[in-house]
C-alpha cells in the first residue's frame, strides 16, 4: 500500500498526515509520539481513533503538524488519524461516526474587537 496522505484540523493548527503499513511507528515532526507529546492525555486524544478502531501498532504514522498549541495538534491529529482510517476500511465508517471522531470542529478563538481590551471584555465604565 502506498503512502497517503490526510489532513486534520482543530483552533489553528493543521496536521498532515502519512500512514502505510508496518510496525507502529508513530513520528510527529520528526520527533517520536511520546516525546513530541509527553502527557497521556494528549496522547490519548491523538490515538483515540485508532484505539476505537482496535488498529493500534499495525500502522506506521508520520506527521508533519503547524500552528496553534499543543491540544489543537493533538486534535488535529486525531481528525486526520480518522479520516485514514475512515477512507482504509469502509466497516470502521460507523465506529468513528458514534465516538464523534469524523466531525471537524470548527470552534476558534473569537477576535477581539476594537474599543475592548478583549473580545468580549469592556472597559471600566464610570458614569460619573
Amino acid at each position: 500500500m502506498a503512502q497517503e496522505n490526510f489532513i486534520g484540523r482543530r483552533k489553528t493548527s493543521t496536521a498532515r498526515l502519512y500512514i502505510s503499513e508496518g510496525k507502529g511507528n508513530f513520528v510527529v515532526n520528526g520527533k517520536p509520539f511520546e516525546d513530541y507529546f509527553p502527557t497521556k492525555a494528549r496522547q490519548n486524544i491523538a490515538k483515540l481513533p485508532l484505539a476505537v478502531t482496535e488498529l493500534e501498532n499495525k500502522y506506521d504514522i508520520k506527521v508533519t503538524v503547524k500552528g496553534g498549541g499543543i491540544t489543537g495538534q493533538a486534535g488535529a491529529i486525531s481528525l486526520a488519524i480518522a479520516r485514514a482510517v475512515d477512507s482504509m476500511f469502509d466497516d470502521k465508517h460507523d465506529t468513528l461516526k458514534k465516538h464523534g471522531l469524523l466531525t471537524r470542529d470548527d470552534r476558534m478563538v473569537e477576535r477581539k474587537k476594537y474599543g475592548q481590551p478583549k473580545a468580549r471584555k469592556k472597559f471600566q465604565f464610570s458614569k460619573r
